[in-house]
């Protein structure tokens, strides 16, 4: 693929319904923008199926992305995961991805440590000179690298903590004469709640909250009035299963989400209302968020067989000031003693302009469950998917 780099970045953020600071000031809709908001791309193919929702689903290996909380109430001691998403293959992408990889250990029946890691790869470039000669060829990539702790404050309810590093290069590979661009860095961190009032079979409520990528402000130049959002947020979710005869589970989620950083200024405002919104503290754009309407909501449901099969399906939708974004998702999981496998489809929406840009992602998720006891029917009898 043959991009300027600015056009290249531009259509990687627009796609994701996150344009960059520049478009919002151009169009009249005042959407909400951050940096880095691969941190808001659902990396694992069970969230994938049913919403991209997590906060409030039940433990599995990749709760670190949602809600770190969740990992005392892990069936078994200790889990791997990676997830491979081919990204905006519906543009005729073919080098995009997000490639993430997370796993947890319980130190006991109380607590567990956890972490993860996210890649997200823009494919390949083309540097061109202002005469459109060919210079460079560069490879832009993101990763968020984080590690987290959480604990039982008693049998029904837990708390967990994380820190993540967060590593942007947008230029990877540009010239490098005169050239004001270097990678950006930022440091943030999650804290989540989560309360699970199921029984021995699985049955009961699942309710959580999460707040999520609260941390410093991101840079791409050496100009400290030029660093941007990223993507905090604020998460609850709440979901109950029911189980019958010990072999089908049936789990019902809603989810709600705030992004947590203010709107841009308009298209009637000054350049001072640019350098204010630039300069204001990540502690002040928090607060200052909850007078835009940058919300997302989700729905999904789950039905497992014996422990080992799984269907799933689900709705996600977003306000206007995210970019007014909806779409259907489904999902498969096979589980098998220490081995799953989960699959997930974004069904297509829109024709034309009008078409979503998601449409007909695909995520892949190999699981590995580990140090639990197989029961009877030769599985682990966790529900970590």
């Amino acid at each position: 693929m043959k991009h300027s780099f600015k056009r290249y970045c531009f259509t990687a953020l627009m796609v994701m319904g996150l344009t960059a600071e520049v478009c919002a000031q151009a169009d009249t809709i005042n959407i909400v923008t951050t940096a880095v908001p691969f941190l808001r791309i659902s990396p694992d193919a069970r969230a994938g199926g049913m919403g991209d929702m997590g906060v409030a689903t039940s433990a599995d290996i990749s709760s670190q992305f949602y809600n770190v909380a969740k990992y005392p109430f892990a069936k078994t001691p200790y889990g791997i995961g990676v997830t491979y998403t081919p990204w905006l293959k519906d543009l005729g992408l073919n080098d995009v991805y997000l490639a993430a990889m997370s796993g947890y250990y319980k130190l006991d029946e109380l607590q567990a440590i956890s972490g993860s890691l996210r890649y997200f790869s823009l494919g390949s470039i083309q540097f061109t000179d202002a005469s459109g000669n060919d210079l460079n060829e560069g490879r832009p990539r993101e990763f968020g690298l984080d590690m987290g702790y959480s604990r039982k404050l008693s049998d029904q309810l837990s708390l967990g903590i994380a820190l993540r590093y967060i590593y942007s290069n947008l230029a990877a590979g540009a010239p490098t004469s005169g050239s004001a661009y270097k990678p950006g860095n930022a440091v943030a961190g999650d804290i989540g709640i989560y309360y699970n009032s199921a029984n021995e079979e699985g049955q009961g409520w699942q309710i959580g909250a999460a707040f999520s990528n609260l941390g410093s402000k991101i840079g791409y130049t050496s100009d400290a009035s030029q660093r941007n959002y990223i993507p905090a947020n604020l998460g609850i979710g709440v979901g109950h299963t029911w189980v019958t005869n010990e072999v089908h589970k049936v789990s019902l989620n809603g989810e709600f989400n705030k992004l947590l950083v203010p709107a841009p200024p308009g298209v009637n405002a000054t350049q001072e209302d640019y350098e204010k919104y630039n300069s204001d503290g990540v502690v002040s754009g928090w607060l200052k968020s909850f007078g835009n309407s940058a919300l997302a909501y989700a729905a999904g449901a789950e039905y497992v067989y014996n422990d080992q099969f799984a269907l799933r399906a689900g709705y996600y939708g977003d306000t206007r000031a995210m970019g007014k974004r909806s779409y259907f998702t489904m999902g498969v999981g096979i589980n098998y003693n220490v081995f799953g496998i989960n699959f997930s489809y974004l069904l297509p929406s829109g024709s034309g302009v009008n078409r979503n840009p998601l449409s007909n992602t695909l995520r892949f998720s190999l699981l590995f469950n580990l140090g639990g006891e197989p029961d009877e029917r030769g599985s682990n009898n966790s529900l970590s998917y």
